[in-house]
């Protein structure tokens, strides 16, 4: 049962993320998509964990990629709430989790690198230290808004655009990173490497195409439905 719910939430996370990404930002169809994807991609991560120790413990690879996927849409959705004592607690709790995922995933890159393959666990040195990169970086900028703030304008969309964005890539590359997965649900010629790695390029294009539009000079109109002002972002 929770594996069947662990499917539907990765299928519908997947799709519910690409019409967020799709829709017009801070509009109805944005927000109610987007905070939707957030309660799909939260199923996803716990029930990963869960499914984790369950088939080889805490230290299973899925325990830890299910902390990451709640990890980043959480402070995500923080980034776009007003400042309270829950999203307070919430970046404290968060930065512990960014903090040890980092380490983890140095430490399994070293590992990766000394075996005879280069792999541990099926995966690839380089990805361990992609993710234990990535992972650090997300640190900082939370020491950044626990020291500073959430910031206003489009460091703040762009802050919450990439997070949201990464714990997308997280639950796609799961499924199409492995072909056997991909062949249970779409036919033959969509089961190809190059096909099963277009919707990631896919999905980062579109992010840094985002980024681009809320760093830019061109205006882009956002409204945060919970803000006590609309955020208009306008490049410097």
């Amino acid at each position: 049962m929770l594996l069947s719910i662990h499917i539907a939430a990765g299928g519908l996370a997947m799709v519910l993320g690409a019409l967020a990404l799709l829709a017009k930002k801070g509009g109805t169809v944005h927000r109610r998509s987007g905070l939707l994807f957030v309660g799909a991609m939260l199923v996803l991560g716990i029930s990963a964990a869960i499914l984790g120790v369950g088939k080889s413990g805490p230290t299973d690879s899925n325990v830890f990629g299910g902390l990451m996927t709640v990890y980043f849409v959480i402070t995500a959705l923080t980034t776009v709430r007003p400042v309270s004592s829950w999203t307070r607690g919430s970046n404290v709790a968060a930065l512990a989790v960014a903090v040890g995922l980092a380490i983890v995933d140095s430490v399994g890159g070293v590992k990766a690198w000394e075996s005879p393959r280069g792999f541990l666990n099926g995966v690839p040195f380089a990805m361990y230290f992609f993710v234990a990169t990535v992972m650090a970086l997300a640190a900082i900028g939370d020491v950044r808004i626990m020291q500073f703030g959430i910031p206003r304008g489009g460091p703040r969309l762009a802050r919450h655009l990439w997070r949201m964005c990464f714990a997308l890539f997280i639950a796609a590359g799961s499924f199409f990173s492995i072909r056997e997965r991909v062949a249970k649900i779409l036919p033959e010629p969509f089961t190809t490497a190059p096909m099963r790695t277009l919707p990631i390029l896919l999905l980062f294009g579109a992010m840094f195409y985002w980024l681009w539009r809320v760093r830019s000079r061109r205006p882009l109109p956002v409204l945060l439905r919970h803000d006590l002002l609309p955020v208009t972002t306008r490049g410097k």
